[in-house]
């Protein structure tokens, strides 16, 4: 009889811990589970941090994972503070309110009422509801091309940084539509200075923490000695490393804050009592604003909306808010018909939080989904360490279709670009070619091989696959400025595909990507755009007549159309994931 090998016992062996995480999960305490989910989470490398969940009002169960701090091998637990990014913004927000309910602040009144100085005519034509809900069209200063990166190390006064963005054009006009800016939020931190005669440090300090007693929650800054505190590390490859220094000057008010899970507990046992606010404000506080990107609106820090209870077709309301910052991204989520919340703090930089979140929310409501997958890249990089790049690929062959891996472009990438460092040149064009055959869709994958083929020497496959990366997205700037380097002329300026509009029309509408996930494509004074729930807008262009890419991210779209000759479905590709999307308006 033939023996078994390592991979393919290592296999079945992935696939029987899926069968036996689900049965192990009967007849435990919703605890128990919760705590076999996040358990699974850290042994698939996928989850480093804190996490408490809270149910009817009371603590179910938090833990920590991982390590605080690797160096000295501190664990992560319940008491540890992470940085929170903009889980910040809804504390502004609160602020705003606050100052709002003493006569001091009009949130329909132009910011030229509180910050003279801002730009004119703008600053007349923008209000503090706007900068709340992100409506305003002031450009965000995050996506401005290399400033967070140039002046990441540099400490600015709130009034010396916003000269980054004040004087820049508006994205759209005040009011008009919906798009996610961390400047609006850096303003609101200026105004909460000047109206209530203190730093916004000490504001939170005296109005918020205080008051409820967050004796772990404060302003982030390196210059601060602050026990427990995290470090932030960020994945390179199947390693973690050091996460870049960023002066906490720069998010502000928008991100600048830290906490731990026990903390916001505390925060969010708050929001049902009227200790910060009167009712009249909270509700104002606790309302939606925009208008509804699927099931979801935003609404003062906060973002409403349903999400999906695990496989079943139910839904539930939550609100809540993500947060990213160098080494670290974060998540609460509070359901407040069952006064429930996950909050989850992971300091390695990239988690599936959402992903994690909707588990939990399954398992408090006793709805059955799908287990954690394990990352394929990771399983290959394992058995590539001990038998041999050939092993490794042999193993995704036969394991490429098993329901307990999953296959992402950028973890791909990620192992390319560690063996392209190490000058394992053959190993890493293999990589990468595996990423072209899994997502023939995106351009960053024949950006990457080219690059790989330019290290090798071989220049004309290099030309090719950087040409290749820019048929599918004329806006990649990499593939531009290679193909510049290697002689190669390049027409920068785009050229222009004109589709009629009454063909642009017909694909407008909303798309269904998953269960309380859709996509809204909208045509607005001739330009395509696509927003999908929780996230920006952004312009999409075409590359032919039914293919669009954005300029923004690493996404395409693909319209279809049904036998009937009418759009019924897209095809999003994004960041390696191809997500069939239904028409449903």
């Amino acid at each position: 009889m033939k023996r078994n090998t390592k991979s393919q016992k290592l296999a079945k062996l992935l696939s029987l811990g899926l069968l036996l995480f689900s049965l192990n999960l009967m007849g435990q305490t919703k605890a128990e589970q919760i705590d076999a989910l996040m358990q699974k989470y850290f042994e698939y490398n996928k989850f480093h941090g804190s996490v408490l969940v809270a149910d009817q009002g009371e603590v179910l169960y938090k833990n920590g994972f991982g390590y605080a701090n690797i160096e000295w091998q501190i664990p992560n637990a319940a008491n540890t503070k992470h940085r929170l990014g903009s889980i910040t913004k809804q504390f502004t927000a609160m602020l705003i309110l606050q100052l709002a309910e003493e006569g001091k602040l009009d949130l329909q009144a132009p910011i030229a009422t509180y910050l003279p100085d801002y730009p004119k005519p703008y600053a007349d034509q923008i209000t503090i509801h706007m900068l709340l809900t992100h409506t305003s069209g002031i450009p965000n200063y995050t996506s401005i091309e290399g400033l967070v990166r140039k002046e990441s190390r540099n400490y600015y006064s709130p009034e010396d940084f916003i000269a980054f963005f004040s004087e820049l054009d508006l994205d759209f006009e005040p009011g008009s539509q919906h798009n996610y800016s961390n400047s609006g939020y850096f303003l609101l931190g200026l105004i909460v200075e000047k109206l209530s005669m203190m730093s916004y440090e000490d504001a939170l300090q005296q109005r918020i923490f205080d008051p409820l007693k967050m004796m772990d929650t404060g302003y982030d800054t390196a210059r601060k000695i602050i026990s427990n505190r995290a470090a932030g590390y960020e994945r390179n490859g199947r390693n973690l490393i050091n996460a870049p220094f960023l002066d906490m000057s720069l998010p502000y008010a928008a991100g600048a804050m830290y906490s731990t899970v026990e903390d916001l507990f505390l925060w969010d046992r708050a929001l049902y009592t009227n200790k910060l606010l009167s009712k009249e404000y909270m509700d104002k506080y606790l309302s939606p604003y925009t208008k509804e990107v699927g099931d979801f609106r935003y609404g003062y820090g906060l973002v409403h909306g349903n999400i999906p209870l695990g496989t079943s077709k139910d839904s539930l309301f939550m609100m809540g808010h993500d947060g990213g910052i160098n080494g670290f991204n974060t998540r609460i989520s509070r359901a407040p018909s069952e006064e429930s919340m996950v909050v989850l703090l992971n300091n390695t930089g990239a988690a599936p939080l959402k992903e994690i979140t909707l588990k939990i929310m399954a398992i408090l409501k006793d709805a059955e989904f799908n287990a954690p997958k394990q990352s394929m890249a990771n399983a290959m990089v394992a058995v590539a360490s001990e038998k041999g790049i050939d092993a490794a690929f042999d193993f995704y062959k036969k394991n490429k279709d098993n329901a307990g891996y999953e296959l992402l472009e950028n973890e791909v990438n990620a192992v390319g670009y560690e063996l392209l460092f190490n000058k394992q040149m053959k190993e890493a064009a293999r990589v990468f070619e595996l990423n072209m055959e899994a997502f023939p869709n995106s351009f960053n994958v024949y950006d990457s091989y080219a690059e790989v083929m330019m290290y090798m020497g071989k220049r004309k496959q290099a030309i090719k696959y950087y040409q290749k990366s820019l048929e599918l997205n004329p806006a990649n700037q990499n593939g531009i400025d290679m193909l510049k380097r290697m002689g190669v002329e390049v027409n920068t300026e785009e050229e222009v595909m004109v589709i009629a509009e009454d063909i642009l029309l017909t694909y407008t509408g909303t798309y269904e990507m998953t269960a309380g996930f859709v996509v809204n494509v909208t045509l607005e004074n001739g330009q395509m755009y696509a927003e999908a729930t929780g996230q920006g807008k952004f312009a999409i262009y075409p590359r032919s007549e039914s293919a669009f890419y954005t300029k923004d991210i690493n996404a395409q779209m693909q319209f279809n159309k049904n036998a009937a000759g009418k759009v019924d479905s897209i095809l999003l590709s994004f960041n390696g994931q191809e997500i069939p999307g239904k028409k449903i308006k």
